[in-house]
């Protein structure tokens, strides 16, 4: 006997449940990252023993990454950015290592290396089929506080556009950002569904713009904030799909 899949269901009132088009945050929404972040320090790490081993040896992995996390404290004007901070954290590194000669093209190599590194991820098993029928249904922006590259990673295809915050100069839950974000799409934010992974940044900042928020909690975590609930909460985006196929027609 087949299995019934189980729908999700709505956490709050019901109306508008017109999904005219929906914000997809990427960092361990479509893909897990923190794998991703630690093969981009070892590919920096082997670019630098090789072509600048001065800098390798004073900023080893962990060192480096101490580095870039002091960088980001010290400038939080650039919150939104990561490729900012990335930048000035090579800049700095090879400058107290005393790196001078071709410091500057070894700089770009090197945060090219690893923004190329970046951008290869691992999708979560649902999302290659899930995403395009997703974006057969309405359209996808992505809406992002970090700076992958949707055409790099081969997924620009389903998507509208992407609206990364160090494009629009604030990060989630800022509501300026998922005002841009309505803005392009040309659609009352009431109709506009935002799926992410982070309670505080997507739920309640999608929320308080006044998108409606889909939680993807595919870790089966609780969930923290019980006076503000998600409108929506899904294991996975096969899981979206199936609500809104079940969704009753306009």
């Amino acid at each position: 006997m087949q299995e019934t899949a189980v729908l999700p269901q709505v956490l709050t009132a019901p109306a508008p449940t017109t999904v005219a088009a929906i914000t997809l945050d990427l960092d361990d929404t479509l893909w897990p990252i923190l794998p991703v972040m630690e093969r981009c320090e070892q590919v920096l790490e082997a670019f630098l023993l090789e072509h600048a081993p001065a800098v390798a040896r004073r900023f080893p992995k962990g060192a480096m990454r101490a580095l870039r996390d002091s960088v980001a404290a010290e400038r939080p004007e650039l919150a939104h950015d990561y490729s900012a901070q990335r930048r000035l954290s090579l800049e700095r590194a090879f400058a107290e290592a005393r790196v001078d000669a071709d410091a500057e093209a070894l700089i770009e190599r090197a945060y090219v290396t690893f923004y190329a590194e970046r951008n290869r991820v691992q999708l979560y098993d649902d999302v290659a089929d899930a995403l395009p029928a997703l974006a057969a249904r309405c359209r996808l922006l992505a809406l992002t506080n970090g700076n992958a590259d949707l055409s790099s990673i081969g997924l620009a295809q389903h998507f509208h556009g992407a609206v990364l915050a160090r494009d629009v100069g604030v990060a989630k839950p800022d509501p300026r950002i998922f005002a841009h974000a309505r803005d392009l799409l040309a659609v009352d934010a009431a109709h506009i569904w935002h799926v992410g992974d982070d309670p505080e940044l997507d739920v309640l900042g999608a929320q308080k713009a006044g998108f409606r928020a889909v939680w993807i909690n595919r870790n089966g975590l609780p969930w923290p904030y019980p006076e503000h609930m998600p409108d929506l909460i899904i294991r996975d985006l096969a899981e979206l799909g199936r609500w809104l196929d079940n969704l009753p027609s306009d």
